[in-house]
C-alpha cells in the first residue's frame, strides 16, 4: 500500500486541506491518505489553538465523506510534545513492512526540514511528497545541502509552470516527489479572524464543520 500523511494543527481544518488531500490522493494513486492532527505542535503558537478533542472531531467531520480518507489520532492523545519522528516511527511498526508512506507537506514548510527532530532519519522513513505553495518557489531548494545540483534546473521549470512534477533521486533514500498544484488561496488564519469578527466563513469550510464550530462557540 502507498498512504499518504497529512499532518496539522487543523485549527480548523479547512476546504484547502481536503483540496490538497485529494488532487495529491488522485495524482499518485494513493491507496489512503492519513490526517494527522498534533496535539501539541513544537512549531506553532498554541494562543489561538483549538482544544484538540475539538479539532479532532472537526477532521472527523470533514472527511466523513471521502471513504479514502482517514484519521490517525497518536498525536492527539499523546501527552506533551509530539514529534513527526517518533510518529513515524509508530506507524512503521503498526502498518506491513511492505507499506509506502508519503509525507504531504507545503514547500514552505519543508525547507524549514532541518530544523525538525532528527531530520536526517525522517527520509528513511517516509518518501516526502512537497506541494508548492503561495509566495514561495521551488528554486529555494537548492539552498538545502542534501540537495542534488543537478536537479536545480528542474526548479525553475516547476516556478513557471513549464512541468508540474519532478521526482529528485536521493542517495540511499526514497526519491523526493516535488508537485506543483492549483492554489486555493484559504488559511485557518483568516479562517479564525473571520469568525471572530461574525464574518462569513461558509465558502472555506465544510459544512459540518462550519456547523461544529458555531455550535460549540470555537474561535470566538
Amino acid at each position: 500500500m502507498f498512504i499518504g500523511l497529512l499532518g496539522g494543527s487543523f485549527n480548523p481544518i479547512h476546504n484547502g486541506h481536503l483540496h490538497i488531500a485529494m488532487h495529491i490522493f488522485r495524482l499518485l494513486q494513493l491507496d489512503q491518505v492519513l490526517f494527522i492532527p498534533t496535539g501539541d505542535p513544537p512549531h506553532k503558537d498554541t494562543a489561538s489553538l483549538a482544544p484538540a478533542f475539538h479539532r479532532l472531531t472537526m477532521v472527523k467531520l470533514a472527511i466523513k465523506q471521502f471513504p479514502h480518507f482517514a484519521v490517525y489520532e497518536r498525536e492527539i492523545h499523546f501527552p506533551g510534545i509530539s514529534y513527526t519522528f517518533d510518529t513515524l516511527s509508530q506507524l512503521t511498526h503498526e502498518f506491513p513492512p511492505e507499506t509506502r508512506f508519503g509525507f504531504l507537506i507545503g514547500l514552505d514548510a519543508f525547507l524549514e526540514i532541518q530544523s525538525w527532530k532528527n531530520s536526517d532519519q525522517l527520509f528513511t522513513l517516509c518518501q516526502f511528497i512537497v506541494s508548492s505553495r503561495p509566495g514561495v518557489s521551488f528554486t529555494q531548494l537548492r539552498y538545502l545541502p542534501f540537495f542534488p545540483a543537478h536537479n536545480i534546473p528542474q526548479l525553475e521549470q516547476l516556478d513557471t509552470g513549464t512541468v508540474t512534477r519532478i521526482e529528485v533521486e536521493l542517495p540511499e533514500q526514497p526519491s523526493l516527489i516535488l508537485l506543483s498544484v492549483p492554489p486555493c488561496e484559504v488559511s485557518a488564519s483568516a479562517i479564525r479572524n473571520h469568525i471572530a469578527r461574525n464574518e462569513p466563513v461558509q465558502d472555506w469550510l465544510p459544512a459540518q464543520v462550519e456547523s461544529y464550530i458555531l455550535q460549540h462557540h470555537l474561535y470566538q
